[in-house]
């Protein structure tokens, strides 16, 4: 069994997005672009809720403006420091969770995006704008380079989470769900039981795009997703190994029907831990060192209906994450083998 998911691997995750000249696979070069479409046929079947699906945490945060004013998601205090110029390079050590844009992961396999929104103070339109303490590329230029590979990738499916809004009133609402509706049009999925959405069904029905949203607003629209379907625990810490006993956890409590689950498997600096590496920054400081021991946490899951199904990370391109994960339904294909044996 061991040899035939090896060939499966090999046939499926194989490809690569764009040539490196040494010859050898970096983790970014590994290309996912369709592993939805490339699972085996009985997998079709299997409610999304019950998949491993790779996602990431702050998913638009490759690129941050230190030229832009500080987001109101951060503090008084935070602003006022802001006014002077290198504070707001230190911030964008910190602000940056990934390296690499939509496009490329999507290329990777990442099909769940993690996403905080704002308004801009001043700005005189309606024009809304990822965020992370720092603004960064316009919401419409994100949903555009998202639509553009669902429409060369046409058996992919993407969840977008709007988790986290600031500065936004009720016309800022309207304008984004506006702007939602213009990108993805009839790829757009309607909110219905969670049990119902498998591969096969989506494909039938020619959507592509979960929306879930954050805010009461979503009962006004009936392809907005509530925020409840798609619980993501935090843990809210530092230590690999609290993490891991929160992961454990949470996953136990999952409840078996009725939503996804997304198990962040990150590590939230302190103020103190930004203190020590001010300079170093997220990467550096806490990613880097700790990711390595947070893959070997994910290789020992499983998917299924107690198992994992969303897992986030950040910067995706440091280690094989995403494959790592999309590999975890091999597994339940190994149970259906030894089911018949």
């Amino acid at each position: 069994m061991l040899a035939v998911r090896k060939v499966r691997r090999k046939l499926r995750m194989g490809t690569i997005c764009s040539p490196n000249p040494s010859g050898t696979k970096t983790s970014s070069e590994v290309c996912n672009a369709d592993w939805m479409a490339s699972l085996p046929p009985h997998l079709h079947n299997v409610p999304l809720s019950n998949l491993a699906i790779p996602g990431s945490h702050d998913s638009f945060s490759y690129w941050v403006d230190e030229k832009s004013p500080v987001g109101p998601d951060q503090t008084p205090a935070i602003k006022r420091l802001a006014r002077i110029s290198l504070v707001k390079k230190l911030m964008k050590k910190w602000s940056v969770t990934q390296n690499l844009t939509f496009r490329e992961q999507l290329e990777a396999g990442i099909r769940y995006f993690d996403l905080r929104v704002s308004s801009k103070p001043g700005d005189a339109d309606q024009e809304i704008y990822f965020i992370h303490g720092l603004f960064g590329i316009k919401v419409w230029d994100g949903l555009m380079e998202i639509d553009s590979f669902l429409t060369q990738h046409p058996q992919e499916i993407v969840f977008l989470d709007f988790n986290h809004f600031y500065a936004m009133d009720e016309a800022h609402h309207k304008c984004l769900v506006l702007r939602i509706q213009e990108a993805f049009g009839s790829k757009l999925c309607p909110a219905c039981s969670v049990e119902s959405l498998t591969l096969r069904i989506l494909w039938e029905k020619k959507c592509q795009v979960l929306i879930f949203y954050h805010c009461p607003f979503y009962k006004q629209y009936p392809f907005l997703w509530p925020g409840k379907k798609i619980p993501a625990p935090w843990a809210n810490t530092t230590s690999v190994c609290k993490l891991i006993l929160f992961l454990e956890t949470t996953l136990s409590e999952r409840a078996p029907r009725g939503a996804f689950h997304v198990s962040q498997a990150i590590l939230t600096p302190r103020a103190k831990t930004i203190a020590r590496g001010l300079v170093g920054g997220l990467k550096n400081t806490l990613v880097h060192r700790n990711l390595p021991a947070i893959l070997d946490w994910v290789k020992t899951q499983k998917p299924g209906v107690m198992g994992v199904n969303i897992i986030t990370s950040d910067f995706v391109d440091l280690v094989d994450f995403a494959t790592t994960v999309i590999e975890l339904n091999d597994l339940l294909q190994e149970d259906r083998a030894l089911a018949k044996c």
